[in-house]
């Protein structure tokens, strides 16, 4: 059991560079503006928004050297993308060059979307895979604070500090993609490739007691349907996994969370806080977040996924709803802050430590890949109109109404979990594949 932690731990480092990527923009964010004379049309869709679009791509194309080539080339490319992508962006003079390399770091995001979760998904037993699956959502949030706390330390560092905001990622980068080398291939796509010596060789290093046998005729008969059938995630049997991945994805972004990670020091100079009160800020929302995902990553595989999704869901809509009075009332000072610590404390412990971990269980080995690239690529899809237009709405119908349209999608999140979504704690990936599949 050691190793597999080990294992999964390596893998999951890929959700430190994403939640690295995702937000040390943030820091760059209006520099970036002033520097180049943008419109808010521009800035957000092209400077601020391009990375997101690499990750639509990413998760929407993830899924073919996933299957293809395996889960840890993939898990390589995915930290070699991260390390051009920091560098470019560092140098860049231009935003055309600059959106270019963000691109690049966007293709990593969406990709490490779907190899992570599936290889540590896939090296896990049942009854931890809930937890080993989050550490890439801890590391996600790891990565956010540390790009909040390397942007407060950098601010200083003259005119051009964003260079610097920008191309520290080049480190965590390179020692991901060396440590990714001594991790072993995913066993069940080994043996989804016929290439079964291999599967059994990591089975052995694993030290865990493996039913070789039963697993093997599992995946021989999946391969069967796949060849026979030529099966697509999107045939009518599956149509309750897909349905399921879609409105998890859905509902994670009409929360408002990554609009909000993107611009929290502009949202913070909303509420009016100073600018460096709100890059603090900021490093508080990193902070809270990190604590509420290790608690959530404690209590998955205890209390289960849906009970997590419904603590959430109530933190959400109350929180998102005292933001958008907050900013209707006017109310100054701490109080806009205080709603948006217990925002993202209710995503941390709901969704942020739910969504990877359930889209990577719900579908059959043989779709595994296809299917949480379904999944990534709705969720990142969203993730990228979201947040490029946050400028533009929020200087036409102002943050309140913004925030009030994202408590009222919570209220349908919360309908979702109670009549839609079912537990998977504690049942192994083929026999979650039998329940749901009609």
């Amino acid at each position: 059991m050691k190793k597999i932690v080990i294992w999964s731990l390596i893998a999951s480092l890929a959700g430190f560079l994403f939640g690295f990527d995702t937000v040390v923009i943030s820091g760059a964010d209006k520099k970036l503006q002033l520097l180049w004379n943008s419109s808010d049309a521009f800035h957000g869709t092209v400077v601020m928004g391009m990375a997101l679009w690499g990750t639509v791509i990413g998760a929407l194309f993830g899924g073919i050297p996933t299957n293809k080539i395996g889960r840890k080339k993939t898990l390589l490319f995915i930290g070699i993308l991260f390390f051009f992508s920091a560098i470019g962006s560092a140098f860049a003079n231009n935003p055309f060059v600059f959106a270019a390399f963000r691109f690049l770091g966007g293709l990593g995001v969406g990709a490490s979307t779907i190899a992570a979760p599936a290889y540590i998904s896939e090296i896990s037993p049942a009854r931890d895979r809930g937890k080993l699956v989050a550490f890439y959502q801890f590391n996600i949030v790891l990565g956010i604070l540390l790009a909040f706390l390397s942007n407060y330390l950098l601010s200083d560092f003259g005119e051009n500090s964003w260079r610097w905001m920008m191309g520290v990622q080049a480190i965590p980068s390179v020692i991901y993609t060396l440590f990714v080398f001594s991790i072993p291939e995913s066993p069940r796509w080994l043996l989804s490739k016929s290439r079964n010596s291999d599967a059994q060789k990591v089975l052995k290093l694993m030290g865990q007691e493996v039913d070789y046998e039963k697993m093997m005729s599992e995946i021989t008969l999946d391969n069967k349907n796949a060849i026979d059938s030529r099966d697509t995630i999107f045939l009518k049997k599956y149509r309750t996994p897909l349905l399921l991945a879609f409105f998890i994805a859905f509902f994670n972004q009409l929360s408002g969370i990554n609009a909000f990670l993107y611009y929290s020091p502009r949202i913070f100079q909303e509420a009016g806080l100073g600018e460096s009160t709100a890059l603090l800020s900021s490093i508080g929302i990193g902070a809270i977040n990190l604590v509420f995902t290790l608690i959530g990553v404690f209590l998955i595989d205890r209390l289960g996924r849906k009970v997590l999704m419904y603590i959430g869901s109530v933190g959400y809509i109350i929180s998102l709803s005292l933001v958008a009075l907050a900013f209707f009332l006017k109310w100054q000072g701490i109080a806009v802050p205080i709603f948006l610590f217990l925002f993202v404390a209710s995503h941390a412990i709901g969704q942020g430590a739910v969504i990877w971990v359930f889209i990577s269980e719900i579908f059959p080995n043989h779709l595994r890949a296809s299917g949480q690239s379904f999944g990534s690529t709705t969720h990142w899809v969203l993730a990228a109109i979201i947040p490029s237009l946050i400028p533009f709405l929020f200087s036409t119908i102002g943050p309140g109404v913004v925030f009030l349209f994202f408590a009222i999608m919570m209220v349908f999140q919360l309908v979702f979990v109670a009549f839609m979504m079912p537990e998977t704690k504690g049942v192994s990936l083929e026999e979650l594949s039998k329940k749901l599949i009609k």
